[in-house]
């Protein structure tokens, strides 16, 4: 349905985060203002009658109030300091979102301009077609993200579970994810045994294998690709499944950061690379969202990443 501005529901996005994280600190700073000057005001009152004198209440009020101040000062601090932070990761997203849109609609453009023109051959039509239909994949992958990401601040409980196939499910994945990349699915490696199910939501574990194993061909080195995934179940029942590479990886001091959203890792292999921060955040929520654990981990820059996806017990019938 159309939305209508007289009816609109309250902002719940990015803009409204930067809202919540800027008012903090400026209304704990208006507070540290105006009881600053209440105590300078009352003290000059105090002072002038000469009224300090035997009062020792007043001493312990005056030191009170000056650490209820430096407290105050210290939070609007951090919280002003965290304020800043998300708007530039804000920013470096919308600056993200704005290549990743205008760069396959430019394409586009000149693939339709290149077929209008007569002396174009079939041969070479069909090139450009294949590549508009990537530019398009790789346009709707994003959308998909982008919406995915807007989606969690409102997931439904009681979604239906359902029995999943890791196998089957990873297999699938992989000839997705490698036809999007344009490389040879074999440079990922499935070792699941098989019969290896859960019983969870179908729609988003697809969507956490489908970004964890985006991610590990996005961020591989100039070599082949080499991701591999592996998956067993553990005495508690539980299923672990991982995703290994041999990418740039991860500083540690990144690693657990990676998940927060709109983050990236501040370094030339990572911004030469397209991305918005929103991969991982999606993945992270949804693995919440499934009562499953992730983890990241890497020996640091330039070995690789493994991340680890621990499904809660619910061995499939």
């Amino acid at each position: 349905p159309r939305c209508h501005a007289p009816r609109a529901a309250p902002c719940s996005g990015p803009m409204q985060a930067r809202y919540r994280s800027i008012s903090t600190p400026i209304t704990l700073t208006s507070i540290a203002v105006s009881v600053t000057i209440a105590l300078l005001i009352a003290w000059t009152v105090v002072i002038a009658n000469g009224a300090y004198e035997g009062q020792v209440w007043l001493l312990v009020l005056g030191i009170t109030s000056f650490a209820f101040l430096v407290v105050v000062l210290l939070l609007s601090g951090v919280g002003l300091a965290r304020g800043i932070l998300e708007i530039r990761r804000q920013n470096t997203f919308v600056d993200s979102v704005t290549h990743e849109l205008k760069s396959p609609l430019a394409a586009l453009r000149l693939g339709l301009e290149t077929l209008d023109r007569p002396d174009v051959k079939d041969s070479q039509r069909a090139e450009v077609r294949a590549m508009m239909r990537d530019d398009v994949e790789r346009l709707s992958a994003f959308i998909d993200d982008v919406l995915e990401a807007s989606r969690l601040s409102h997931l439904r409980e009681g979604v239906p579970l359902a029995r999943v196939d890791l196998a089957d499910l990873a297999r699938a994945t992989v000839a997705t994810v490698t036809s999007r990349h344009g490389v040879d699915p074999a440079c990922v490696s499935v070792a699941i045994p098989p019969g290896l199910a859960v019983q969870t939501d179908r729609t988003s574990l697809e969507t956490i294998f489908k970004n964890l194993i985006d991610n590990a061909l996005k961020y591989s080195g100039p070599d082949p690709p080499e991701v591999r995934i592996a998956a067993e179940r553990r005495p508690d029942k539980s299923v672990v499944v991982t995703f290994a590479d041999r990418g740039i990886g991860i500083p540690a001091a990144d690693v657990r950061r990676v998940f927060k959203r709109f983050y990236r890792v501040d370094d030339e292999a990572v911004r030469a690379r397209r991305g918005t921060g929103l991969g991982l955040f999606v993945v992270a929520a949804l693995a919440r969202g499934l009562g499953a654990r992730l983890v990241a981990a890497s020996p640091g820059p330039g070995q690789g990443t493994t991340m680890t996806l621990t499904l809660p017990t619910s061995e499939a019938p």
